[in-house]
């Protein structure tokens, strides 16, 4: 099994029972080993009292990213730390995307940004999470 069919396993078997992002709207649009790319479209109840999206929506779709990217080594694998930095609302209907990346992996622990764009390309805002790998797999690649 290529890297790539590893992540792309991996990330069909977690979208399986993601309730919470299928639950939003989101889509991935992208996997790979130790990146994923993430869309979801700002509904009507995701806005907040200044019309705009909440910033929880946005920290979600961020988070989702995050954990698609870094669960693409077939290693369960959960966030130890995360923080955002919003820098320009997200509006309403747009289709937010939030790219994220590995810049590191040493260990059990991981280090990827994600960033959230507009549907116009504006940076909507800025997340590090970090990664810890505990026991388990998502499958089992045992060719016995």
């Amino acid at each position: 099994m290529t890297p790539e069919e590893r992540a792309q396993r991996c990330a069909d078997t977690m979208w399986a029972t993601d309730e919470a992002s299928q639950a939003l709207g989101m889509r991935i649009v992208y996997i790979a080993p130790g990146a994923a790319t993430l869309t979801m479209q700002v509904r009507k109840h995701m806005l907040n009292g200044h019309g705009i999206c909440h910033g929880g929506m946005i920290f979600t779709l961020a988070d989702s990213a995050f954990a698609f990217a870094c669960n693409t080594y077939n290693q369960i694998t959960v966030a130890q730390q995360n923080q955002i930095t919003y820098l320009a609302p997200g509006k309403a209907d747009e289709v937010l995307t939030a790219t994220a990346t590995e810049t590191a992996r040493q260990g059990r622990s991981g280090t990827y940004d994600v960033t959230v764009t507009g549907a116009d390309g504006r940076q909507i805002a800025l997340f590090r999470g970090l990664s810890r790998t505990i026991t388990g797999t998502h499958f089992d690649e045992d060719p016995t």
